[in-house]
């Protein structure tokens, strides 16, 4: 019996912003940064970028006002603390000064960690920022592609930034970019965070085009490479059924399979749950596609309000959900709901880039997120008889595939590899 979660209505989506108080500027020169030699960035020709004052009280006011129960904003980059301290210190006085009574508020930073100092570290701590901090894992990978203007490594110096933040009680995560490298050492990458008494991660592929040539940048993480990372690092995560971390996207898996919206964008039926607030007002429906032609006009004179109600968000969002023939056709659209957009517009491909990565990622752990899923349930209503999970050999088509018959040992498997499935996908551990 293939075992089938129900899938919940979706609510409305709380509106959120994505906050480039200093664009794409940044004291590092990562080799994979999306920012390097893009022909499309309507601000490439400007020096120096950074948001004005009167910019940043016209988006403070509009921001509170959007969720009047708990208004979220993201400080993001380029590397966001370019903007300076001061400029934060006025950014929470100004939600101060326009949110309500009752009002939560919420503000997350994602920053490489260089410029942070304990000054820094006081303010964030006070004000509760949350604070992820980019870093790929060990020296020898993190260093491949991050480094200093001059070429000079830097995960030392991040290195002693957390130990910063743990003694200031700053909470912090990390994300790490996957890339063609670090693609292939999942696992040590996942044993060397724990190690660190890292608990909170999150994964990112890079995926770049080379603007010059129009071909797969030599970084770029191949799918066969992305595929079999999610699987190391799930099967480390998983642990027997008991994960000690928290890893974002699992959990968003997982709350699909508990009958919830997925908390991510890129796992949701539709786009269009925030927008990105570049330094000068502009606005943009998704931080990876800031581009003139998905404009959406400046805060100074559309409001966020009719943004967020406007047809031309409304229309990114739902393209979507735009049905795509191999993907109408996968077990595994319920929980991907066609994947993020970005790797098929940015990459020129019809199909998703990382389809085949994201097919062995859900046979690989459809059986684990069952168990995990019939555990929790439990937990919350010991009454409940969990239905046996799955063998990972017998039964792999998830709710919305009930056309797909269960998959064999030897059948090949759905990844698309052409292998048998116990070759492939079914390899547990694998």
């Amino acid at each position: 019996m293939t075992t089938q979660p129900p899938i919940a209505p979706e609510p409305s989506q709380p509106r959120s912003l994505l906050i480039k108080p200093a664009s794409g500027d940044c004291n590092l020169h990562c080799t994979y940064c999306f920012y390097h030699d893009r022909p499309s960035d309507p601000y490439k020709q400007q020096t120096r970028r950074r948001m004005s004052p009167e910019v940043l009280d016209t988006l403070i006011q509009q921001g509170m006002a959007l969720e009047r129960r708990h208004a979220t904003f993201g400080w993001q980059g380029g590397e966001p603390t370019l903007a300076g301290l001061d400029f934060f210190q006025r950014v929470v006085e100004l939600q101060k000064k326009y949110g309500t009574s009752g009002q939560a508020v919420s503000n997350g930073m994602q920053t490489n960690g260089l410029l942070l100092d304990p000054d820094w570290a006081r303010f964030l701590r006070e004000y509760h920022f949350l604070v992820g901090i980019s870093l790929d894992g060990p020296a020898r990978y993190h260093d491949h592609y991050r480094t200093f203007l001059n070429g000079s490594p830097t995960q030392e110096r991040v290195m002693q930034v957390c130990r910063m933040l743990r003694q200031y009680r700053v909470e912090f995560n990390i994300l790490a970019v996957v890339n063609r490298l670090t693609a292939n050492h999942g696992a040590e990458i996942y044993d060397y965070f724990v190690s660190q008494g890292f608990d909170f991660l999150q994964f990112i592929p890079c995926v770049e085009i080379d603007p010059a040539t129009g071909e797969l940048t030599d970084f770029a993480v191949s799918p066969e490479q992305f595929g079999d990372f999610l699987c190391a690092v799930f099967d480390r995560w998983y642990n027997g059924g008991n994960p000690q971390t928290s890893i974002r996207d699992f959990e968003a898996i997982l709350a699909v399979y508990l009958g919830q919206p997925a908390p991510l964008c890129c796992y949701q039926e539709h786009c269009g749950s925030y927008v990105v607030v570049e330094y000068n007002g502009d606005l943009y429906p998704c931080d990876f596609l800031v581009r003139e032609d998905l404009y959406l006009g400046n805060l100074m004179e559309t409001s966020l309000e009719e943004v967020f109600a406007s047809a031309a968000l409304k229309r990114f969002a739902e393209a979507k959900a735009d049905p795509r023939p191999e993907c109408q056709a996968c077990a595994w659209l319920p929980y991907c709901h066609q994947g993020c957009p970005r790797f098929v517009h940015a990459i020129g491909h019809r199909q998703h880039y990382l389809c085949r990565a994201y097919q062995r990622f859900f046979a690989h752990s459809h059986s684990a997120f069952i168990a995990l899923r019939d555990r929790l349930q439990q937990r919350t209503n010991p009454s409940l008889q969990a239905e046996p999970a799955a063998a990972t050999s017998a039964a792999v088509a998830p709710a919305g595939a009930a056309t797909q018959r269960s998959v064999g040992r030897n059948d090949r498997c759905p990844c698309g590899s052409g292998k048998k499935y116990k070759q492939c996908c079914g390899r547990r551990g694998a």
